[in-house]
């Protein structure tokens, strides 16, 4: 008895990619129309191939703020300084980073006012 050809409908379109951006998958499928009975059919029936869509988005990263820096004067107003570092640039329009360096105030004792005020003080003092 001859075997009878595999019937088979066409390809479906091909699946959207599996991903959003960067590397996934799709497929596509047919199936068969032949009754199963009427002999073996070894087409294939589903196929997968990789696709590419635009790189994804990396936003930036940064690290922990360091501790704040001591005062930069040794009386009177002053300021410190925080910073962080950036681990991540971003790409492909990610988030971008925000500040590295924070400032604030700080405030030492009075400074004395006019020169050798500190040694005639200490002068008094013995």
């Amino acid at each position: 008895l001859d075997t009878i050809p595999c019937l088979l409908s066409p390809w479906s379109e091909w699946s959207d990619c599996s991903v959003t951006c960067g590397k996934g998958m799709r497929t596509r499928q047919r199936m068969l129309k032949s009754a199963a009975e009427l002999g073996d059919c070894n087409e294939e029936l589903e196929q997968a191939e990789k696709c590419m869509l635009p790189e994804c988005p990396i936003d930036c990263e940064l690290t922990e703020w360091s501790q704040w820096s001591e005062c930069n004067t040794s009386c009177g107003k002053g300021h410190m300084i925080r910073t962080r570092m950036i681990k991540i640039e971003p790409q492909f329009g990610g988030i971008a980073c925000p500040e590295t360096v924070q400032r604030t105030k700080c405030r030492v004792r009075k400074c004395l006012r006019g020169p050798g005020m500190e040694k005639r003080r200490w002068k008094e003092a013995r």
